[in-house]
């Protein structure tokens, strides 16, 4: 069952949510019914199980800012356009978790780990398992990537309307690849450099989750270069503090609610605004203990309670609260500028609530 977003309970929300899930649905039925071999199910029961989860926030956005700009009535190719984005979510969190090797995703196995394990069940060499299991979730993802795309253009757009869609898409897709990097290239590197990790937020989190999904909706509305702005103005700051929220939540958060381990991120050395901030303040006895345990493989939970208590007594922990605050009061601010309809204006104004808040 879909997890629904704390406080989004608006009129439309949980329709979009069923109704997102019904278009994917029936389009994985028709890809399965035309597929060339019975093989292809062995991956899409996979994604069935990664699209029944998540929070939905990309559609929900997409369909909302369709709203901003204005638009009313049918709602049949924003649906479909927002489907899209789930699809082209699941391709991204896939490949994220290969690149990370992370085991849980969703409170479930990851999409790689699953795979290996379908491939010893059906009778596949457990020796093979694990290079399989990475080998499939590759495939996995870019066949969501492809679907995404494919939905996208059999969404129902009038073509002046696909026209403007298509490159708020491509550079969704460009700058996701980029943060994707730079969170590559940083991951490990135990350092006090917070802009850094401030510019792959943006790009990895803050453009793909929130602005982009907004602008994709309001370009399917015929949206102006103002309402584009807005959409921007809203969304970045937004998004920057929904993953200042879910980088709190990877280290401090309840494994049960979140879905995912407590221990991953600090395992991976993943260089957070979080750690960042930790390794500026630290004494040089803390930083030394930061340096010896974050990025182990094998770091337990007594060894990740020495991490979180350097977190908390550097204010590092607190620092990032407030700097989600502000974030969250700056794309207020952008809301009340924003040439919006207020009913658009007040269910961005819950969702922002919500993922700023939120626990999951």
């Amino acid at each position: 069952m879909t997890k629904t977003l704390p406080g989004t309970r608006l009129p439309g929300h949980s329709s979009v949510r069923h109704d997102v899930g019904t278009a994917l649905t029936g389009f994985l039925d028709a890809k399965e019914q035309t597929a060339p071999g019975a093989e292809l199910r062995y991956l899409t029961s996979t994604l069935r199980g990664l699209l029944s989860g998540g929070k939905r926030l990309r559609s929900i956005l997409c369909v909302c800012g369709w709203q901003a700009a204005g638009a009313t009535g049918e709602l049949t190719a924003a649906i479909r356009t927002a489907a899209s984005l789930e699809l082209f979510q699941v391709f991204a969190l896939v490949h994220d978790d290969v690149m990370d090797d992370s085991d849980v995703r969703r409170g479930q196995p990851s999409a790689h780990r699953a795979l290996a394990t379908a491939y010893t069940d059906s009778g596949g060499p457990l020796g093979r398992a694990e290079a399989h299991g990475m080998g499939a979730a590759v495939l996995l993802g870019d066949l969501a990537l492809v679907w995404s795309d494919e939905l996208l253009h059999t969404a129902g757009l009038d073509p002046s309307r696909l026209a403007q869609v298509l490159p708020l898409v491509a550079d969704m897709r460009s700058e996701l690849m980029y943060g994707q990097l730079l969170d590559l290239q940083t991951t490990g590197r135990l350092t006090g450099d917070v802009e850094t990790a401030l510019h792959v937020i943006r790009y990895k989190t803050a453009k793909y989750t929130v602005e982009r999904p907004l602008q994709i909706g309001a370009a399917l509305a015929g949206a102006t270069q103002p309402v584009l702005d807005a959409c921007s103005a809203f969304g970045i700051p937004l998004g920057e503090a929904f993953q200042l929220r879910d980088d709190l939540l990877g280290v401090f958060g309840d494994p049960v609610a979140t879905g995912k381990s407590i221990l991953d991120d600090l395992r991976e050395g993943k260089a957070t605004v979080l750690m960042a901030l930790a390794v500026q303040r630290a004494s040089p006895t803390e930083r030394m203990t930061l340096r010896g345990l974050v990025g182990r493989s094998d770091l337990d939970e007594d060894q990740a309670a020495q991490v979180r208590t350097i977190l908390d007594s550097t204010g590092a922990r607190q620092t990032v609260e407030e700097m989600i605050t502000a974030r969250r009061d700056a794309a207020f601010a952008a809301l009340n500028k924003a040439p919006f309809p207020e009913a658009a204006t007040a269910q961005l104004r819950q969702i922002a609530l919500a993922a700023t808040e939120r626990q999951t």
